[in-house]
């Protein structure tokens, strides 16, 4: 039985990320389970890339990102009740699948596009978190 559902989006596909969010709560309300939401940012503040930025960026975008899955979230499943909102920083496969186990996640839902060549040959962030998830992981095609 599924208790708690996580569902991976991506802030900057919002038609997507939307439709995604749509199906988790679908799934959510059959289950009667608890939702939650993630979005992970990259992680540019360790890097050489980093230096470049002015401290505190990283923090101002996440606090942005937090604002923006709030507002997609509630346009997306209008009324749906509590909703646990995650933003992240990292790798995006690896902070999905940690935040997965530390909720006790037993379902994760995600969206992939079509593979291309590139996506076959570098492995996207779908098929990652399919491969090493410990539970059932729903992948929604788009595109």
């Amino acid at each position: 039985m599924t208790r708690h559902i996580l569902c991976g989006v991506d802030l900057t596909h919002d038609d997507e990320a939307r439709a995604i969010l749509a199906e988790a709560g679908r799934l959510a309300g059959f289950y009667g389970a608890t939702l939650s939401v993630i979005t992970v940012l990259p992680d540019f503040g360790s890097s050489w890339v980093g230096s470049f930025f002015r401290d505190g960026t990283l923090r101002e975008a996440a606090e942005a990102a937090s604002a923006a899955l709030h507002a997609m979230v509630d346009a997306a499943l209008p009324g749906h009740g509590h909703v646990q909102h995650v933003v992240e920083i990292g790798n995006a496969y690896e902070k999905v699948l940690d935040h997965a186990g530390r909720i006790g996640a037993d379902l994760i839902v995600i969206g992939a596009h079509k593979p291309d060549l590139k996506d076959r040959l570098l492995g996207p962030n779908a098929a990652r978190i399919v491969r090493n998830a410990d539970v059932s992981v729903m992948v929604l095609r788009l595109g």
